[in-house]
Order: structure tokens, then sequence, then C-alpha cells
């Protein structure tokens, strides 16, 4: 199986150096190593030239986002069965890959197969062990800053993979389009892994397949730009993805989950952010209405299958099993 490794960089200064030479230690080398740079003003591009020999830059003029910018990335690797991903902040250990296409070859319908993320800083603590996603569309990083050993050491589904760090079949990817531009950044893994699943195609969490990621260490974690990103593409993921029946269900909730979110942050004194966000959400339904129509119709799951990997509880945030 042919594998093409995707690094999308913006400014991350001496991480990209350190992520570059992370996947150079692997046992299975990817057979291409591609870093598409979205118009960084600093030298984190130069350490490519001067120390990574094999790996190809593709720079743009100005930043494209992190949908855009994978999207470019897969024109260009159109041979490769597979496609890994790979953020600049993450540090895959050495049988990383290995791992992934070990579990890819067990798994023949898998679209997609999530990495074991571990905090950079504690390797015993999880960042996340796939994406979980609520029947309301809250989305959250399983188990993240739960012990690691908390996590079965077996292959599991998740409901989806976050894309820091993950592997994708390339013709999965073709088959639903690859990464939706309009997101730019944030939750646009969460609503790839949903259609991937609409698509009859499922997701496994590989525990061998280690990576020590910082998370939105370039972006910042609470900073108003990925909260807007993140709340705004929560609400387009909902209306564009979750079939009709499912949606008549939950509606509610999701409406309950948006004016939660308002309230709080609000009263966290960012309420400009989360107010932009979910106006710009509302200004862009009637876009997502017209990629709904297309999304649902290439649905290939019973909606049964596809809940039974939403969780439908409030009280188990982290596991997001029902």
């Amino acid at each position: 199986m042919s594998v093409a490794l995707i690094i999308v960089n913006y400014n991350s200064g001496p991480l990209l150096d350190r992520c570059l030479a992370a996947v150079h230690a692997q046992t299975r080398l990817p057979d291409r190593v591609l870093v598409i740079d979205n118009a960084s003003d600093d030298d984190s591009p130069a350490c490519i030239e001067h120390r990574w020999m094999g790996v190809e830059l593709f720079s743009f003029d100005e930043n494209l986002g992190f949908a855009a910018a994978n999207n470019r990335a897969l024109e260009r690797c159109r041979e490769s069965d597979w496609v890994a991903l790979l953020n600049p902040d993450a540090f895959p250990e050495p049988d990383w890959l290995e791992a992934l296409l070990r579990a890819a070859a067990d798994c023949p319908q898998a679209g997609s197969l999530a990495s074991c993320l571990v905090q950079a800083e504690d390797s015993t603590l999880l960042d996340g062990a796939g994406d979980a996603y609520h029947v309301s569309g809250l989305v959250w990083r399983i188990g993240h800053g739960l012990p690691r050993d908390q996590v079965s050491m077996q292959r599991h589904q998740v409901f989806a993979a976050c894309a820091a760090a993950a592997l994708y079949k390339r013709s999965a990817l073709d088959a639903v389009g690859g990464f939706d531009e309009r997101y730019f950044c944030y939750n646009e893994d969460v609503d790839l892994g949903f259609r991937l699943r609409l698509a009859g195609l499922s997701c496994w969490h590989v525990p061998d397949a280690v990576v020590r990621h910082m998370g939105s260490a370039i972006t910042g974690k609470h900073s108003d730009f990925s909260l807007y990103h993140g709340h705004r593409n929560l609400v387009w993921t909902y209306l564009k993805d979750m079939p009709a029946t499912l949606l008549k269900r939950y509606w509610w909730q999701h409406l309950l989950l948006n004016l939660t979110s308002l309230i709080v942050l609000s009263l966290q004194y960012r309420t400009t952010a989360i107010f932009r966000a979910k106006i710009a959400a509302l200004m862009g339904i009637r876009e997502v209405l017209k990629q709904r129509e297309q999304v649902q119709a290439m649905k290939q799951c019973q909606d049964a299958e596809l809940i039974a990997f939403m969780s439908r509880q409030w009280w188990r945030p982290y596991w997001g099993r029902h």
C-alpha cells in the first residue's frame, strides 16, 4: 500500500522541524512527504530546504486554511492508496505509521483510522482517542485529559478521526469530496468523518499508533479565532450531515446546545466571538442546505448504524458512546 503524508504548515516555527524529525524516524517511511505552507512569515519553511531532503514543499501566497490546503495536497498525490495527515505540533512515535497501515490492512471497511493522541508534555495523559459526536452536535476529543491507561488497547470504532494525526483511504476521500473548504479550519475533520460514515465507511481507533500532540499550539486553545471557527462550523456540520429522521428527533438538543453556548461564553466575557460565530453560521445556511442535498443523496448507511457511534448522554462527556 502506498501512502503519502501531508503536513499543513502556518508559522509553526521549530515545531515543524521536530515533526519532520519524527516522520523521518518512522519504521515505515511514507512514500511521499508533502508540506503545504499557508503563507508563513516565519522561517519554518526554510528548515525543509536546509535539513530535509526529499520533502516536497508547496507554498501559497495566502493562508488558505487547513481544509483547502489539504485538498490542494490531495490533488498532488492522486496515486497514493492512503493519505496520512499530521499537524506540525504532532510528533509521532517511530512505529506510528506502521501501526496505522497494519490496522488499515486488517479493517477493509475503514475509511479512516484515528491515532492515539497523548499530551506532548505528559504522555501518560490522553489528548484524544478519536473524535466523539453527540446527537446535539457537540464535538470533543475522546478521553481528553484522562489517564492513557483508561483507553482500551484493542482497536475499536469511534465516530471520526482527529486530523491532527490520522490515516485516510484515498478513494474514500475522493468519493465524499474531501474537506469542506468553507470551514477554513476546526471541525472540518468531524464533518469529513461524518460524511465518511454516511458513505458506509468505518473509523477505527488504533491504540498503538501513538502521537504526542501539543494541540492548537499555533492558533491557540482558547483563542477567539478557534472559538469562532469551531462554533460556526459546529452548526454547519449538524445541518449538512445529520440525516432527516435524526434531525427531526434531536433538533431541540442542537438548539439547546447553541443557546447554552451563547449564555455560558457570554458570562466568560467572550460575547463578541460567540455571537459572531452564530451569526456567521446563520448567514451561511443557504449554501449549507444546498450542500446537504448532495451529502444526503450519497447516504449509504442506516440511521441505526450511524447513531450507534453517537453519544446520547449528557453525563458522559468524555467517551462519546451511548
